[in-house]
């Protein structure tokens, strides 16, 4: 075996991370994040902004060239291309994400996001630097249809899969008549995935929706992670069940003889998880605390690392300590940096100082990139303006960092 080089990674170096942003694109950075420093702002902003947008007030420009410049790759999958070329000058590649957020809106609007999901596919099979897109299943499928499978599936006690069958045979004929198109329509995009060498990873939804959405992504990755891996589960960790989760498909990938495709993530519905739980008087499924949420990210990192040959893996963190974690596991077990079945990944916008120095150091490593029309990225966008409204949280790094380089810059 060769000997692997074992290298010192700092996400400390600003020169690097913001090697790709001019002097006007780092102050208009260090505007916006110092903006969100303020709560009260951000929540006047999450409130007003899909009702101006939704009454056709002419606000788009004032986004367009701020909050959605800084998370968004585009409105088109066009205007995305400048975006992945500047990317992958610095050896980043990118996650695609067309950002439609589904609902109950029917079959014809179904296929169309079908379609278009599909056209991402292709476009990115036709790009050097886009190896993974993202996919959310209720851009496709009637949320009241996933409650409802979900429910059914809470009904009964067996593994994941024998849930799932017992519940699709509660359903009505129309319902798993229903059932079938979503089913169709995400086998579609797997198929293109697999025959386009891109990967789809399926996003993680809200509790009382997910299990239905597991199931159907393990049946696509049985069927389509044999020769190569062409579709991610996401598994969101600040819940407390996720980690057996986790061991649990591995072994379904043993015994079935595929290779587990995995996105690990914290988690992005905390506060509504807790609120409904609250509501319906049942345990809240989200960890008692943030360092149990990281321990068990950690700890199933390192479960993925200890089983790359049955697990491809990407670490999807802006925790400093866990991305150089998984590099340190690789170095420390003599496997390259940039091992095929090891991905890192950020948000586009966000921990710039962890995507660009990993890809430096030789790590696999992306950015999440969103595009779509203003007005059906907005949700996308309240998120990342809620989470990063806590100056003691991701802010305050991102403004501790960008002032350092423009102090470095003598700006």
């Amino acid at each position: 075996m060769p000997t692997i080089e074992k290298k010192v990674i700092s996400f400390e170096n600003t020169e690097n991370a913001f090697k790709y942003k001019s002097d006007k694109d780092l102050k208009q950075a260090n505007f916006l994040f110092s903006s969100m420093g303020f709560q009260w702002l951000v929540k006047l902003g999450t409130r007003l902004t899909p009702w101006a947008i939704k009454s056709g007030l002419p606000i788009k420009g004032v986004i367009r060239n701020t909050i959605f410049k800084q998370f968004v790759g585009g409105e088109t999958l066009e205007e995305t291309k400048p975006v992945v070329d500047m990317l992958g000058r610095y050896n980043v590649k990118v996650i695609l994400d067309y950002g439609v957020e589904g609902g109950d809106e029917g079959d014809e609007e179904f296929d169309h996001a079908m379609e278009e999901f599909k056209k991402v596919v292709d476009y990115a099979g036709s790009q050097t630097n886009i190896p993974v897109m993202s996919i959310k299943l209720t851009g496709m499928a009637r949320f009241g249809l996933l409650e409802k499978l979900d429910d059914l599936m809470h009904q009964t006690t067996n593994t994941l899969m024998k849930r799932y069958e017992w519940a699709l045979s509660k359903l009505s004929e129309a319902e798993r008549a229903e059932w079938q198109r979503v089913h169709d329509r995400l086998d579609v995009i797997c198929k293109e995935g697999l025959l386009t060498g891109i990967g789809v990873s399926i996003d993680a939804e809200e509790t009382w929706i997910q299990d239905p959405v597991d199931a159907l992504t393990i049946l696509m990755m049985n069927k389509y992670n044999h020769e190569k891996v062409a579709v991610y589960n996401t598994v969101q960790l600040y819940r407390h069940d996720r980690l057996a989760f986790l061991r649990a498909m591995l072994e379904a990938a043993k015994e079935r003889g595929f290779v587990l495709g995995v996105k690990l993530v914290r988690g992005a519905y905390m506060e509504r998880e807790r609120r409904r739980a609250e509501a319906n008087g049942y345990p809240s499924p989200i960890q008692k605390d943030k360092a149990s949420t990281d321990a068990d990210f950690n700890e199933a990192v390192q479960l993925c690392i200890d089983h790359l040959d049955q697990v491809s893996v990407i670490v999807a963190s802006h925790n400093e300590y866990s991305n150089k974690l998984a590099a340190d596991l690789l170095m420390k077990k003599g496997l390259p940096l940039d091992h095929p079945h090891v991905h890192f990944s950020q948000l586009f916008g966000m921990s710039d100082n962890i995507t660009f120095n990993l890809a430096a150091a030789g790590c696999n490593v992306s950015k999440y990139l969103p595009f779509g029309p203003i007005e059906d990225v907005i949700p996308y966008l309240m998120r990342r303006a809620q989470e990063n409204s806590s100056v003691g949280g991701q802010t305050g790094r991102e403004l501790l960092l960008i002032r350092k380089e423009l102090k470095r810059r003598g700006l």
